[in-house]
């Protein structure tokens, strides 16, 4: 397939579906509420997660601006959602994809990845200085650019069309709750979700609250580094496309409080989320008592919960890590967290 010359709104295909996700009621996951709390559904984006936001901005752009044709080989790390987003958005155009991974990255994932005819370029060891695989697949990127000829980097991390995307989420967001938000419940990564609505916000000086959920071992938020285990929630690093203006107030989650809002959000509200999901149930768990009646608080769900069948809606996986709680969970939330710390 040839690459289009010409990209504007107008999208063909599969990439008509991405973007103008459901916002959906959560009526059972907390009792008594006396707000009105709503999920954004992004995992009914077609590749699976808000990522396809981000990809379909970044490639389009790059079309737009000559630096993607049709013999451009997209290189880009990812061990997840934004692989799987460009991985589509490549498939539909035609373009060569290589996704550097590594050793941690599910072979789920992989096989998403290669069904969608991208090329796995794996990482085994860590960085030796920072000891982390990040830093390692970014150099890895890095060798590719300067060695694969005519090769483009979206760099998700820094490119300013990642938060641009999302600039839009928050319009569809906006728009659906009537113009009457009140909270913005975000988990964050490489930023580039948080910063989109919170532009939004500020450029239409709207009086919502932007929270932001980072993950308790990431630094974005001035945390210590400390080993992680649910992927696309927090960084090793801070992302380039930070700012301090972006968030009203950051909460700082488990992986284990991950846990427990996943499996609360399954089995109260049948919605099988990701782990970001659980961690924006946790945090709005945390900042309850300070929502005012009446308020409209809004989390956006990231990714779906197949892609976390071995991890967090594993048994045997929370047990090893946290212990039992599979007895527990559905307790009033402080005594999960008890237990399972």
């Amino acid at each position: 397939m040839q690459v289009r010359s010409a990209i504007n709104t107008a999208r063909e295909g599969v990439l008509m579906a991405i973007g103008n996700t459901p916002l959906v009621r959560l009526n059972n996951v907390f009792k008594d509420l006396d707000f009105n709390l709503y999920a954004k559904m992004e995992m009914l984006n077609p590749g699976g997660s808000i990522k396809d936001r981000t990809a379909i901005s970044i490639v389009e752009q790059g079309i737009k601006s000559g630096s993607i044709n049709q013999d451009t080989v997209i290189v880009e790390s990812s061990s997840g959602n934004m692989g799987i987003g460009l991985a589509q958005v490549c498939s539909f155009y035609g373009l060569r994809l290589i996704c550097v991974v590594d050793a941690k990255t599910t072979m789920q994932n992989i096989e998403i990845l290669r069904a969608y005819g991208a090329e796995i370029d794996c990482i085994t060891e860590p960085d030796p200085v920072t000891g982390e695989y990040l830093q390692a697949r970014l150099d890895r990127v890095s060798y590719l650019r300067n060695t694969v000829k005519n090769s483009f980097w979206p760099n998700q991390y820094a490119n300013i069309f990642n938060p641009r995307a999302h600039y839009r989420t928050m319009r569809e967001i906006v728009a659906a709750t009537g113009n009457k938000l009140d909270y913005l419940v975000c988990a964050i990564s490489t930023c580039g979700t948080m910063r989109g609505c919170a532009e939004f916000v500020q450029a239409n000086n709207l009086p919502t609250k932007i929270i932001a959920v980072d993950a308790v071992g990431s630094v974005i938020f001035g945390g210590q580094k400390a080993k992680r285990l649910i992927p696309g929630h927090g960084a090793a690093v801070t992302p380039p496309l930070f700012q301090n203006n972006l968030a009203h107030e950051c909460v700082h989650i488990k992986d284990v409080e991950c846990v427990i809002g996943c499996r609360r959000l399954a089995r109260r509200e049948a919605i099988l989320a990701g782990g970001s999901s659980g961690a924006c149930i946790a945090a709005v768990e945390k900042i309850m008592h300070r929502i005012p009646m009446g308020a409209t608080c809004v989390v956006i769900f990231p990714d779906r919960g197949e892609r976390y069948l071995d991890t967090i809606y594993s048994d045997q996986w929370v047990e090893d890590h946290f212990g039992d709680i599979s007895e527990n969970w559905e307790r009033e939330y402080d005594e999960c967290i008890a237990i399972a710390s």
